[in-house]
């Protein structure tokens, strides 16, 4: 490459690097012990993810013997691990066995009961422990997109433990509706409601709760202001009519006749043709729209409604059905979620720790051009000005793609500066060597380049192979370190080879120089 060529390239790539740092352009995001923010253990509920593995199995058990033709008295759930079938008097158990084995392998048959006819099936110890362990690496990945959405930059979210999540949100300005945010179960189901009785009947006790229905709250508030002003009971079907699994998408609408939010829903094809022929079949009749065990609107269908669109309509304000929209786009937890610790670090711990890093890498930095300038004199000050274009280059990168900047990651950067320093003295001591040997200062920095190049590229490459396996296999702090690392290393090879030859190369065009200072 020529030397105008070379320029060229070294003047894009500052003015790039500049216009990535000003203000004007996109601002490094700085991690959880800089800026402080939210630290949160989550305790993941998987007692409740494998109650709802048989919770859909009996419901499907239902349709199965339905569909085989074998009568049953009941199927029902008898604790978090089993389920228990009734049979028909004509009905064959080794017919019912076979069925269970065939299209439920995780159901292992534990009891007879002969005189009762039933059957009790059991979830194998093998589906219960894999099942746990995914509902927690489930939960990571919608709480991770809950996170995305909400906007927080460059979240820490990962697993601690068996059933533990560790949530860290760097400069978050709202920990509540974070919270809200994070904690929210959002399983969406829609049930028919029982017209045959009320919730204040069941109050009164002057009906009870059928068979196959359960009673779920319903707040009423007021749409003028969006306040609860009063809780009642809805009786409703106990198996859903559809559930939120088939939903597209969520989005806030304002309706024009009273300027209240809600949240409007579109479902993929196959659940649009479900809630299509629900509303065909059940016309007249009131549809509770239900999201983690409450009842939020409960119209009545009046139509059929084709296109698979339907509205959650609940006195929202407008925060409020934001976050419902992006909980519901993210989907819904397996398992509930609990808060087991929420430490909020505070701005002054955040000021503390930039102060103390800052004046740390400020004393290194000028500690190393120091002993570069002075050891090795004019090509020293070369080296001093390749080194701050290192650093430019390296905050450069992190704004320009939003990386985060921690703790570790200033770490990395000091060390990429001594590794760009240890470069050029592998290339200044070539040089050297080769000037004893009477060569002309043009000669001696040709070949010392070009003999110091291997060593440089060698070393430098396996460092970075040693920081993207820390990238990869590494969480939080050591990602951090890992990122700036990478980023120091290759910027640290274009200075030390590419910039200060280049420099070297235009104060050495008249090859008649006779001396170099080093």
């Amino acid at each position: 490459m020529g030397l105008t060529s070379r320029w060229i390239l070294i003047v894009l790539i500052l003015g790039w690097a500049v216009y990535a740092v000003t203000p004007i352009s996109k601002s490094i995001n700085l991690g959880l012990d800089l800026q402080g923010g939210m630290h949160i253990i989550l305790d993941v509920d998987t007692d409740k993810a494998i109650e709802g593995k048989i919770d859909n199995a009996v419901m499907q058990i239902r349709k199965d013997l339905d569909s085989e033709k074998l009568a049953y008295t009941f199927v029902r759930k008898q604790n978090m691990l089993n389920l228990a079938i009734g049979l028909g008097e004509n009905t064959s158990r080794d017919m019912v066995i076979k069925m269970i084995k065939e299209k439920y392998p995780y159901l292992a048959e534990t009891g007879i009961d002969t005189d009762a006819k039933t059957i009790v099936f059991s979830i194998s110890n093998m589906y219960d422990t894999r099942w746990r362990s995914d509902a927690v690496d489930q939960s990571i990945e919608v709480l991770r997109n809950r996170v995305d959405q909400f906007g927080v930059a460059e979240p820490l979210i990962q697993r601690q433990g068996e059933k533990k999540i560790v949530v860290q949100l760097p400069g978050l300005e709202d920990p509540k509706q974070a919270l809200d945010l994070i904690g929210k179960t959002a399983v969406l189901t829609f049930h028919i409601v029982d017209q045959s009785v009320t919730g204040e009947e069941v109050a009164q006790k002057i009906k009870t709760v059928p068979y196959d229905c359960i009673s779920l709250p319903y707040k009423i508030t007021d749409p003028a202001t969006g306040k609860e002003i009063a809780t009642t009971e809805v009786i409703v079907k106990k198996d859903p009519v559809l559930t939120g699994s088939y939903l597209l998408d969520a989005e806030v609408l304002v309706n024009p006749s009273d300027n209240m939010p809600y949240v409007s829903l579109k479902f993929d094809p196959t659940g649009a043709k479900i809630f299509e022929d629900i509303t065909r079949n059940n016309l007249q009749k009131q549809l509770a729209i239900v999201l983690d065990g409450t009842v939020y609107s409960a119209p009545v269908i009046r139509s059929v409604i084709s296109g698979g669109n339907a509205s959650i309509e609940g006195g929202f304000t407008f925060k409020e059905a934001t976050n419902l929209a992006i909980v519901l786009k993210a989907g819904s937890l397996p398992a509930p979620v609990t808060v087991a610790e929420n430490r909020t670090v505070g701005a002054s711990l955040g000021d503390d720790s930039i102060r103390s890093g800052v004046t740390a890498s400020i004393i290194g930095f000028i500690l190393i051009v120091l002993f570069i300038g002075i050891y090795y004199r004019g090509s020293g000050m070369i080296a001093n000005l390749a080194l701050v274009v290192n650093l430019l280059l390296i905050l450069a990168v992190l704004a320009q793609f939003n990386a985060t900047l921690t703790l570790p990651g200033i770490a990395g950067i000091m060390l990429t500066l001594g590794m760009a320093v240890d470069a050029n003295v592998l290339i200044f001591e070539r040089v050297r060597e080769e000037l004893r040997t009477n060569r002309t200062p043009y000669n001696a920095i040709e070949i010392g380049y070009s003999k110091a190049l291997s060593a440089i590229v060698d070393s430098n490459i396996t460092s970075l192979i040693a920081s993207v396996v820390l990238f990869q296999f590494g969480t939080g702090p050591i990602k951090g370190f890992a990122i700036t690392l990478s980023v120091g290393l290759i910027a640290s090879m274009f200075t030390a080879i590419f910039v200060t030859r280049t420099i070297f190369m235009t104060i050495l065009l008249n090859r008649n120089v006779k001396s170099l200072s080093i």
